[in-house]
Parts: C-alpha cells; sequence; structure tokens
C-alpha cells in the first residue's frame, strides 16, 4: 500500500459514539498523509431550490476543515461539529499531517453510509455503536450492522466505552 492514497472514513452525527469512532481512528488507523473523511448523513428534507436539491443524490462537496469550523457555513448544510470532535481532527491535522474533510448525505443512515464508501470511494470506515440491546437492534435496526454486512471495505465498529 506504499504510495497509495488512503481515505478512512468515519461515520459521524455527533453523538458520543461518533465521538469514540473518531478518537479510535485517529488512534489506530490515521497515518501521515491520510485523508480522514467524516461522513455525516441528515434526515431526508425536500428543498424547493437550491444547491441543497442538486445535493441530494450525490451529497454535498468534499467540506474542508475549515468551513467544518465554521458553524455559519455549516447552519447551511443542517449540520453542528461539536467541539469535541473538531478538537480531536485539529490535533490530528497537526501532529499526523492528514487532510479531514466532510461529505455529507441525506437520507437513510444505513443505504448512504454504504453509498458513501463507492461515492467517495473510502479505503475502510469506522463506525460506532450505540449499544442497542437486543430486542431494540431487533425492532429498530442497527446501523452499524447493517453497514458492517453491506459496505464494500474492511468497516471497524467501536462500542462506546460507557456500554
Amino acid at each position: 500500500m506504499a504510495g497509495e492514497e488512503r481515505r478512512v472514513g468515519v461515520a459521524v452525527d455527533f453523538s458520543t459514539c461518533s465521538l469514540e469512532a473518531v478518537k479510535w481512528a485517529v488512534e489506530n488507523v490515521v497515518r501521515e498523509g491520510d485523508y480522514l473523511i467524516l461522513v455525516t448523513i441528515r434526515p431526508h428534507i425536500y428543498y424547493e431550490e437550491g444547491e441543497m436539491q442538486l445535493w441530494e443524490t450525490t451529497g454535498s462537496p468534499l467540506i474542508p476543515l475549515n468551513e467544518i469550523s465554521d458553524p455559519t457555513i455549516m447552519k447551511k448544510y443542517g449540520v453542528h461539529p461539536d467541539l469535541n470532535t473538531l478538537e480531536i481532527v485539529n490535533k490530528a491535522v497537526e501532529k499526523k499531517k492528514i487532510v479531514v474533510v466532510m461529505k455529507i448525505f441525506w437520507g437513510d443512515p444505513r443505504e448512504k453510509i454504504c453509498e458513501a464508501v463507492d461515492t467517495i470511494p473510502l479505503s475502510s470506515l469506522v463506525v460506532g455503536s450505540r449499544g442497542l440491546g437486543k430486542i431494540k437492534r431487533a425492532i429498530m435496526g442497527s446501523v452499524s450492522n447493517y453497514v458492517v454486512g453491506n459496505a464494500p471495505c474492511p468497516v471497524t465498529v467501536v462500542k462506546n466505552a460507557n456500554f
């Protein structure tokens, strides 16, 4: 894999679980020169006009870290990154000399995360697990279980330390 561009994806919704996934990816997978791509999924919304309508099927353009850190820019996407996630990725940029970008998709998280693997394309993917019990997982479905079974790249599921 020497010389090959690695694109490590992390599915984020800015919850505690996705924060754990970002931490784990930075500590265990991402290495110097990699792209760390934060993949976030927003609920499907019908827009009457503008950029969002164009991005509904392909996702947003890749958003650079300086724009991810700007609340005004992120507001137009309906995304609100938490300060802890931003701190982790900013430190990783300094320490590991990586590039961090975000790609936003709209729709069902299970399907769109798998779609992101091909669209971007990703070398590997890290997702957090909310720690649903067997009954809740059976009723609600598990995004991480679906992604592990359907994504065409290696997937790592990071459990929240509190579960």
